[in-house]
């Protein structure tokens, strides 16, 4: 599936998101994706800082787009494992997510995704999920 192809599958599987809640994938190829989150002023908890939460179901929903690039408008995958490291403070704006395919076998994914503001070089976090296919 390519990004224009993922983005509508996530509006149609989650109807219930406000449109632009989850981010959207900006660019899928073999192998990786890279995803766009602008996080409105829910997503920051006290401190201005951009809440852990939000940073985590954005790593998660980019790892479930790269899953989807692969295996197909599958929506029933889901989150086996998901271990997020804070790696600096998440200062306020849009945020990145590249996420990458470690293994992509028969009934697991694994995946890493970093994410960051204003440098890709300096991540916020890092988030190393396993998708289980059915």
């Amino acid at each position: 599936m390519d990004a224009d192809a993922l983005n509508a599958f996530m509006a149609e599987a989650f109807p219930q998101s406000e449109p632009g809640s989850r981010g959207h994938v900006m660019s899928a190829v073999p192998g990786h994706i890279q995803a766009r989150l602008d996080p409105t002023d829910k997503a920051l908890r006290p401190g201005g800082l951009i809440s852990g939460p939000t940073q985590m179901g954005f790593a998660d929903m980019a790892a479930y787009a790269l899953v989807l690039a692969h295996i197909g408008p599958v929506a029933m995958a889901v989150t086996s494992a998901l271990n997020y490291q804070f790696l600096r403070p998440c200062r306020p704006g849009p945020l990145f997510a590249d996420a990458f395919m470690l293994r992509l076998g028969k009934r697991l994914a694994v995946m890493d995704v970093r994410i960051w503001t204003d440098d890709a070089e300096r991540p916020v976090g890092q988030a190393n999920v396993t998708y289980a296919i059915p």
